[in-house]
């Protein structure tokens, strides 16, 4: 273990890139999953088709394949990017793909009656989508979103192949220099459950937060049925 300790400043300037990529990977995931999921409910074909052409190739390759085609081969194109803005692209279009699903799905389970009580009251779909159905789905989304962040944090492991400095890097560094496999793994294996369990605790949080919320609102409702039917 004492390489452990004398790389420690190491290993945690690899921890903190890993964070970044997975923070920033995450943001563009979210942001991914809600522009392919609505894309994908549209009743246009010229939006619902190329999002569902996205979400397929991009759950059906390899994440792997994916970063290095940005990396690696776009270059030949005329397009360089940055090795970070490489594997935040590929891991946060890739997990983007498989979380589009999970809203699609969501939001497709909600009852038909609340999208034609909507309707009735006038709302344009925008505006329902904003203040009813997707409120309402995101309970449900919650849980399988948790799987696909954790899956992200841990794929993060990925980017040391497009020279990315981060944990997985750092200690490979560490393995050639001194020679202690067992150490230096066994430490990044402990760190990776760590910052998953963290994901875990999150998800959890937002679980119960979200539950809390819909009981009272439930409640709020229950009052005032009773109300009015006292004041009858």
């Amino acid at each position: 273990m004492s390489a452990v300790i004398d790389y420690a400043p190491l290993l945690w300037q690899g921890l903190l890139t890993t964070i970044l990529v997975a923070v920033l990977s995450g943001a563009l995931c979210l942001v991914v999953a809600f522009a392919a999921g609505l894309a994908r409910l549209s009743s246009h074909r010229f939006i619902s088709w190329p999002a569902g052409v996205f979400i397929e190739v991009f759950r059906g390759t390899s994440l792997l394949v994916q970063m290095f085609w940005l990396f690696f081969a776009l270059p030949f194109f005329g397009i360089q990017l940055h090795p970070l803005t490489a594997a935040v692209l590929a891991l946060g279009l890739n997990e983007g793909a498989y979380a589009a699903e999970v809203v699609r799905g969501a939001i497709a389970s909600r009852a038909k009656g609340q999208t034609e009580a909507c309707i009735a009251l006038g709302m344009e779909p925008a505006l329902r989508l904003r203040r009813i159905i997707i409120p309402q789905s995101i309970p449900a989304m919650l849980p399988p979103f948790g799987n696909v962040m954790v899956d992200l944090l841990k794929n993060t492991s990925l980017v040391s192949l497009v020279t990315v400095a981060d944990l997985t890097f750092r200690a490979q560094m560490i393995r050639s220099s001194t020679g202690q496999t067992t150490a230096i793994f066994l430490t990044i294996l402990v760190l990776y459950f760590v910052l998953s369990y963290l994901l875990t605790l999150l998800t959890s949080w937002l679980e119960r937060r979200f539950a809390l919320d819909r009981r009272a609102l439930a409640a709020q409702r229950k009052d005032s049925k009773m109300m009015k039917v006292g004041a009858a």
